[in-house]
């Protein structure tokens, strides 16, 4: 059985796990140049304990405005969700899920219980690499259009080629 309850410090270990797994799965792109090598290198100082601990300090010290989440298939966590929110919008900052529990109802899990933590009358903003398109078709089906705006972070430099994760940007509007 699947269940969705809030990430705790113990938990840094097995997220770090889930998100190394899915951005395998998801980023490495020849048209925009990003590698297999980039999303490992990326990860590698992920698995290290001053990072463990940054990490399992962040789960520990979660204010009221953002929320982690985790999905669990018994004891193992098989998804992630994390959220924040600020006096003018809500973010949806990422929804992970294994390739091997998508496409079960998972991702829907998590948006039904994040939705109770946003503020119901602002906007909820998501981004996304542009080349995403399972993400988009997921986000779309919840309600989210896109806004039109395309942009690149410095957090998403990968560390081989050098090229960037281009992104998107949907919204569902307060109505």
């Amino acid at each position: 059985m699947i269940t969705i309850t809030k990430a705790t410090p113990e938990d840094a270990l097995a997220i770090q796990n889930v998100l190394y797994q899915t951005w395998l799965a998801t980023y490495p792109n020849e048209e925009y140049g990003i590698t297999v090598e980039d999303i490992e290198v990326r990860f590698k100082e992920r698995f290290t304990d001053s990072f463990l601990a940054k990490r399992r300090q962040a789960l520990a010290c979660q204010n009221n405005d953002e929320l982690f989440l985790v999905a669990k298939d018994g004891q193992e966590i098989i998804g992630i969700c994390s959220a924040t929110k600020s006096d003018d919008r809500n973010e949806l900052m990422a929804i992970y899920v294994l390739p091997s529990y998508q496409g079960q109802g998972i991702g829907q899990m998590f948006w039904q219980e994040i939705n109770k933590f946003f503020n119901p009358e602002l906007d909820i903003f998501v981004c996304l690499a542009v080349y995403n398109f399972a993400a988009m078709k997921f986000y779309q089906k919840l309600g989210f259009v896109d806004t039109g705006r395309r942009f690149t972070q410095d957090r998403l430099k990968m560390p081989v080629s050098g090229n960037y994760i281009p992104e998107m940007e949907m919204v569902i509007k307060h109505s």
